[in-house]
């Protein structure tokens, strides 16, 4: 009976895509699964654990020292040897990817910037508005965020499978160089100053929203080249991180499929 349970849990945790104990782990690594975060044991001197983080973090992947009681809970095997994996349910994309994949269809790019979304269901849902709103990808930081864990690709509907992610290590950076790309970035705020129907994002652009609680950080806002307010006809100031992303991103749409018409109008009179 207690070898069903155990049985049972592992399946849960595969399920949920948690990858536990030093050999797994080390076998996940080896095998190139993608992998979107390592939590280690605090205070740990083990070699093995030393050998695990320092692999992880060469390929890449972000590892976290978590307190023994945070891996307890995590834990579904009861049996993690002080090293859990969250394993990604497809492998990241790049910046570039994403640009080529709007070159590719012949169009501007549209993308769509997660200033440190920590709520897997949040950016599931934003994933899932992205894709429905033909943008060519979405763009979170390394730390502080959510992953392409289990729980995001649920709550994206399947659209992970479709639209590329990329993670990078640093959005002021990525900003700049997205800018150099001919992109316009626009930063949802509520105190922006330019009202979402009077920004132009018929252009290359890209469209930042910002954290649950705190909204964009300083460096990320200052990289902006319009901050865009939503209009608020109620008592409330401010929309769920991806409510704003689905407002602004058809606003995008409308404004896009317009320029369309018009152009196509335009070349129907020649």
């Amino acid at each position: 009976m207690r070898d069903d349970k155990n049985r049972r849990r592992g399946q849960d945790a595969e399920a949920d895509g948690l990858i536990e104990g030093r050999n797994a782990v080390i076998e996940a690594l080896r095998a190139g699964t993608a992998i979107d975060k390592i939590y280690i044991a605090r205070g740990e001197t083990d070699a093995t654990l030393g050998h695990i983080a320092s692999t992880a973090r060469n390929k890449g992947v972000v590892v976290t020292e978590a307190d023994r009681r945070k891996l307890d809970g995590m834990s579904r095997t009861k049996s993690h040897q002080g090293v859990i994996a969250i394993a990604a349910v497809r492998a990241y994309a790049s910046v570039d990817d994403i640009l080529n994949a709007a070159r590719d269809k012949g169009e501007s790019p549209l993308v769509v910037v997660c200033d440190e979304l920590s709520d897997p269901h949040n950016l599931g849902a934003v994933i899932r508005t992205a894709e429905c709103a033909g943008a060519h990808g979405v763009i979170i930081p390394k730390r502080r965020s959510a992953g392409l864990t289990a729980i995001v690709a649920k709550t994206s509907a399947g659209a992970v499978s479709y639209l590329p992610v990329a993670r990078v290590p640093n959005l002021t950076a990525l900003l700049k160089q997205l800018k150099e790309e001919g992109l316009w970035v626009f930063g949802a705020a509520a105190d922006g100053g330019t009202g979402l129907y009077e920004a132009d994002l018929k252009g290359p652009a890209a469209i930042v929203i910002g954290s649950e609680g705190d909204g964009m950080g300083r460096l990320v806002r200052e990289q902006c080249d319009f901050l865009v307010s939503i209009p608020m006809r109620g008592q409330l100031n401010s929309l769920n991180a991806s409510a704003a992303a689905a407002v602004v991103l058809y606003e995008a749409v409308r404004q896009r499929r317009g320029a369309e018409k018009r152009t196509a109008r335009e070349l129907g009179a020649e």
